[in-house]
C-alpha cells in the first residue's frame, strides 16, 4: 500500500513539481491550498506525512501544525515545514510546535523527496541478539 502525502501551499509551481516527483517515487499524494482545507484532508484521509507551507491562508502552517499536534489520533504523522522565513526563531517556533523537520525555501525537490523517504522508511528493528 501505498503511503499517503499531503502537499499544503499555495504556490502552483511548488505543488505540481512536488506532486510530480512524490508520485514518481510511488507516493499517492493530495493537496490542500489553505489551512482549513489541510485539516480536513488529515481527518478525511490520514496522511503519512504532511509538507506544509507555512505561509498560507486561512490558518497559517503553523496553526495547523499545532492543531495536528493536539490530537491524540494524528501523533504518528510526520510534518515537513516549509518556508521562506528560515530565521532561526521561525525554524524553533515550528520544531517546537511539533514540525518533524523545517526546510527553507527554495529547496532542492529531489533532497526534499530523500527526506521524507528517509522520515517514511520503516524503523529498524536493530535489536541485535
Amino acid at each position: 500500500m501505498s503511503k499517503k502525502i499531503l502537499i499544503v501551499d499555495d504556490e502552483p509551481n511548488i505543488v505540481t513539481a512536488l506532486e510530480y516527483l512524490l508520485q514518481r517515487s510511488g507516493y499517492e499524494v493530495l493537496v490542500a491550498r489553505d489551512g482549513e482545507a489541510a485539516l480536513k484532508l488529515v481527518d478525511q484521509h490520514l496522511p503519512n506525512l504532511v509538507l506544509l507551507d507555512v505561509m498560507i491562508s486561512v490558518k497559517s502552517g503553523y496553526e495547523v501544525c499545532q492543531r495536528m499536534r493536539e490530537r491524540a489520533d494524528w501523533q504518528h504523522i510526520k510534518i515537513i515545514m516549509l518556508s521562506a522565513k528560515g530565521r532561526e526563531a521561525e525554524v524553533s517556533k515550528g520544531l517546537s510546535l511539533g514540525a518533524d523537520l523545517y526546510v527553507t525555501k527554495p529547496f532542492s525537490n529531489k533532497e526534499l523527496v530523500a527526506k521524507i523517504d528517509e522520515l517514511l522508511a520503516p524503523a529498524s528493528n536493530s535489536g541485535g541478539v
